[in-house]
Order: C-alpha cells, then sequence, then structure tokens
C-alpha cells in the first residue's frame, strides 16, 4: 500500500472512533428514551448501524495491522511495478491512458488509481516503456503498449 493509502485509511478510522460511533451512541440513547425498545424501529436500526461500525473499525484496523507501506523513494521507474505510473496507449484506438498502480483498497478509476491485481495491472507489472501487451478485460481483449513509466509524489 501506498503511503497516501495508509493515511487516508487512518484518518477514516479516527473519523470513525471519534466521530460516527459517538453519533451513533446519541441515536441508541435517543431511540431508548422513546419508550419499549422491543417495538421500536429506531432503536433497531440504531444498533445494526453500531454493529456496522464495530465491523468497518475492525476492518480497518486489521487492514492498517496487516499492509506493507511502500514509499516512494523505494519506487524505480525502470519496470512498471507497484506504485509506479504508467502511461499505455491502445493499438487499436490510439487512445492514452495513465494508470497509477496500487493496492487493492486504493483503487479508484475516477483518479486513474488501478490495482495490481486487476486485469490490466496484472498483464502491465514488469514491463518496460515498448512492450506491447495483451490484456484480457470484460470488454475483451486489448492490446497496448507501454509508453511511459514514472514514480509520481504522493498526495
Amino acid at each position: 500500500m501506498m503511503r497516501s493509502g495508509y493515511e487516508k485509511l487512518k484518518k477514516e478510522l479516527e473519523h470513525l472512533k471519534y466521530v460516527a460511533v459517538p453519533e451513533n451512541i446519541k441515536e441508541i440513547e435517543e431511540a431508548r428514551a422513546h419508550g419499549d425498545i422491543s417495538e421500536n424501529a429506531e432503536y433497531e436500526a440504531a444498533k445494526e448501524r453500531q454493529a456496522f461500525l464495530q465491523g468497518k473499525i475492525q476492518e480497518i484496523n486489521n487492514h492498517l495491522a496487516t499492509s506493507v507501506v511502500i514509499e516512494s523513494k523505494d519506487i524505480t521507474d525502470e519496470r512498471v511495478v507497484f506504485g509506479t505510473s504508467v502511461t499505455i496507449e491502445d493499438t487499436e484506438t490510439d487512445e492514452m491512458t495513465k494508470y497509477q498502480l496500487v493496492g487493492p483498497l486504493e483503487s479508484d478509476i475516477k483518479k486513474n488509481k488501478i490495482s495490481v491485481t486487476s486485469p490490466i495491472g496484472k498483464a502491465l507489472i514488469g514491463k518496460i516503456i515498448g512492450d506491447v501487451v495483451k490484456v484480457t478485460t470484460p470488454g475483451g481483449i486489448r492490446e497496448v503498449e507501454v509508453i511511459d513509466i514514472a514514480i509520481e509524489l504522493q498526495e
């Protein structure tokens, strides 16, 4: 995982612990104040949210505990590796796209961050500039050429 992804998870965990959980506790208290909790939909919803929040906190804690943070200084731009940004050109359409290869928890297609476990990510790992790669995607087989490999500064 990149340092930026790790920090993002830590912020999400802090938000859950110090904002979402306290808000949920207030929701439970307010629902209890309405009387009989055996038929109280607000209380049931608040308790379900509590279980969801606790599960999410545990999940994030596990990810943070088991993640290995890759620093930008440890990455090379000689080959496509985890953390590098790679510009590819579709050989059929000449369309150029730039992706950063990140871990599955950090992928965000809107920011052109793709997982190293995605079909394109797997196909590009280890390639150098000029390599032509066939990629099996949900839309079919694409052939792309590696145009550039770069190391981006962390967000």
